[in-house]
């Protein structure tokens, strides 16, 4: 069984039917291991994703950044270690994608063993920079302050920020969302994984929602309603009507979601009343 942490004296406790990973990278505890929602990811005791809702997340963080850019050309993705988020980008037109993450033994061990993202054969060709995804295992708060390419998109997709000290938090201050935006193209967008909209753990996304906005021109909300994780979109450029632009430009979107609609947009973009106003 493995206990998940949601918030103060809360846990979830996911049955293990049988565990294919459990070792301790040089920065987290990883456990592939199937569950009720098949094979499962679990860092630090946080599931991180599944075979049953890991579309439905990921369609969530990638899909309105697709559709709130002019083009999807060139991306930046920071953790995301399946790979999904990447291969995605692909479908969605993208010509490049830089996918820098710090754990390498992650990004093998996902690629091993779950059944979405990447695959042995297409991680290895992403290493030697073989096709239009370029693995790099670095840090990214350097990868991104060494950068001198642009990027139409900037992914920030890492475990939840924690309120101890954890390497990864230093990702979602808004120093570090300065140096992503400054690497945007016009009409650029900085999307990152931002919590829970839950009131009994969403100091997360206060806390995201507030450096967004001190940071960027606009940020747009995407609160999936079939997952429990909320995403913000910080725009390099102010749009007249953000829901607009994504509803138009969803009709010709060469990625084609399965669980994001018009209506999905039109629901899921405004954010929770406490997030708005945290008093």
């Amino acid at each position: 069984m493995i206990n998940e942490p949601l918030g103060p004296g809360l846990s979830r406790a996911w049955d293990v039917e049988s565990t294919t990973v459990d070792t301790r990278t040089p920065f987290q505890h990883l456990v592939i291991a199937r569950t009720a929602q098949g094979v499962s990811l679990f860092c630090d005791d946080d599931r991180q994703s599944t075979e049953f809702s890991q579309l439905t997340y990921h369609e969530a963080l990638m899909v309105p950044a697709f559709l709130l850019v002019p083009s999807v050309t060139r991306v930046l993705v920071i953790g995301s270690s399946e790979g999904v988020a990447s291969e995605m980008s692909v479908t969605a037109g993208a010509r490049v994608v830089d996918h820098v993450d710090i754990d390498q033994q992650a990004v093998e061990l996902c690629a091993e063993h779950l059944p979405y993202g990447y695959t042995a054969a297409a991680l290895a060709d992403a290493v030697r920079g073989e096709g239009p995804i370029r693995v790099h295992y670095a840090d990214g708060h350097r990868f991104v302050e060494d950068a001198t390419d642009t990027y139409d998109i900037v992914v920030v997709d890492l475990p939840d920020e924690r309120p101890e000290f954890a390497q990864h938090n230093r990702l979602y201050e808004a120093e570090f969302l300065g140096e992503c935006k400054a690497l945007l193209s016009p009409g650029g967008v900085v999307v990152c994984q931002a919590g829970c909209q839950t009131m009994w753990r969403n100091e997360t996304l206060v806390r995201s929602w507030q450096r967004f906005n001190s940071v960027f021109p606009e940020t747009v909300y995407y609160g999936s309603d079939e997952h429990e994780w909320a995403f913000l979109f910080g725009l390099a450029d102010a749009l007249p009507d953000s829901l607009a632009t994504m509803t138009a430009r969803l009709e010709t979107l060469p990625y084609r979601p399965e669980t994001i609609d018009a209506l999905a947009l039109r629901g899921n973009t405004i954010p929770p009343y406490r997030v708005r106003n945290p008093g």
